[in-house]
């Protein structure tokens, strides 16, 4: 297989710094419309970069679960990978792909856990079965077997049965503050489109204040 003679042209019409909403989370939030409507599967699966203390690099999917004024959220169980990770260094990459649109966002910032409220609101929301898949699994860590796993949901299934699900202590979210977002539009011959957004000043602050600049492809 020719892995390096592989290549799309990308005929997408293209994006200009002026052209794009002030706020990039809410010019998020229109791209994520335009792939839903667009029939994208999972448009809001996104890779989630995180780090160690010694800098070792991680990532995985997972799916954006809200998207408010301060930031992109998604739930997890804290314990995993990420979770200790993120805890450890607070800092996290999240990249949305979209090849049907030819289009790439990527949000670089800071991570913390959401409220105790925020996660039971959202936990309560899941279908009952992801619900008990949260009680059975120790995610991250080293199981003996498939059937220990089925055997861990069945027992969750057993002490629950009859009534609502309750969260587990270990199972939260986390809600990503970006400090910059970058916008990708595929071009013809590789001459692409990238805008970044970055804060104004670096300000934390929230409402933030956002200056747009064109990037080379």
């Amino acid at each position: 297989m020719d892995i390096g003679g592989l290549r799309d042209e990308y005929p997408g019409r293209g994006i200009d710094p002026a052209d794009l909403m002030a706020d990039p989370l809410a010019q998020l939030r229109s791209w994520l419309e335009d792939a839903l409507a667009a029939g994208v599967a999972e448009p809001n699966a996104m890779t989630l970069a995180t780090s160690d203390r010694s800098g070792r690099p991680s990532a995985r999917m997972v799916l954006l679960k809200d998207l408010d004024d301060e930031g992109l959220m998604f739930f997890t169980n804290v314990g995993s990978r990420k979770g200790r990770e993120l805890l450890a260094v607070p800092h996290a990459a999240l990249t949305f792909w979209w090849p049907a649109m030819a289009r790439q966002v990527v949000a670089r910032g800071t991570a913390a856990p959401v409220g105790e409220e925020e996660a039971d609101t959202y936990f309560a929301r899941r279908p009952r079965e992801s619900q008990l898949s949260a009680w059975a699994s120790p995610q991250s860590q080293v199981v003996a077997s498939r059937a220990e796993l089925e055997r861990r949901r069945e027992d969750a299934a057993r002490r629950y049965a009859g009534q609502p699900v309750p969260r587990p202590a270990q199972w939260g979210g986390f809600r990503v503050r970006p400090v910059e977002m970058e916008f990708w539009q595929g071009r013809p011959g590789r001459l692409h489109d990238r805008v970044r957004y970055v804060r104004a000043g670096g300000d934390l602050a929230w409402p933030a204040e956002w200056q747009r600049e064109r990037l080379a492809p």
